[in-house]
């Protein structure tokens, strides 16, 4: 059977969402997927991120992850997006890759492929599920295929969001639970992409 591409694009400030990130593209490549991981633009004015020394680590410890591009969507076959919780909605450093895609989706080339999303949050109920639905409405215009984890594995019982992978931020670094929901995620994903690429092979 021929691979899957995925994209996973994602935005991290402090680097929660990025090791969930890293966690989501073991788990595809374990499932056989070429994995293109790519962080958005940071859009924030320099004394915000200042105010924050663990903001500007994160940026640091990354300088080496490649920045998202509309090629990457092109390429992929299915795509995963991770931010933060911003009042209950994606980050606007993910969102502003996201309006860039308007000639993609003019053109129908983001269509058909499959999309989920996950999420994480500085405290519990704050704003993970929305968030994610709120990602939900950009597929639904494009076209997408959504597929979220449901309650389809085991650690799902365990992580208890059936919209995608989340982590309350404030209560430390993902541990075991949330980083193995990331992995079965992006497994789920490449799984549902690799069916649909033999069925319309077929």
């Amino acid at each position: 059977m021929e691979s899957v591409n995925l994209a996973i694009i994602y935005y991290s400030a402090t680097g929660t969402v990025h090791a969930l990130a890293r966690a989501a593209a073991e788990g595809a490549e374990k499932a056989g997927a070429n994995v293109r991981l790519r962080k958005v633009a940071e859009t924030a004015p320099p004394e915000a991120i200042n105010a924050n020394p663990a903001w500007g680590q994160h940026i640091q410890d990354t300088a080496d992850v490649v920045q998202a591009g509309l090629d990457d969507l092109e390429w992929a076959d299915a795509v995963l997006f991770g931010t933060p919780t911003r009042f209950g909605n994606p980050a606007s450093q993910l969102r502003a890759f996201i309006d860039t895609t308007g000639p993609l989706w003019f053109q129908g080339l983001l269509a058909n492929k499959v999309y989920s999303a996950f999420t994480a949050s500085n405290t519990a109920h704050g704003g993970q599920e929305s968030t994610i639905l709120a990602l939900g409405n950009t597929f639904y215009h494009w076209g997408g295929i959504i597929v979220p984890p449901g309650y389809t594995d085991p650690i799902q019982f365990q992580s208890g969001n059936p919209y995608g992978t989340s982590h309350v931020a404030g209560d430390g670094a993902p541990g075991d639970v949330p980083l193995d929901a990331a992995r079965y995620q992006a497994r789920r994903i490449v799984d549902t992409a690799a069916s649909l690429k033999a069925g319309r092979a077929a």
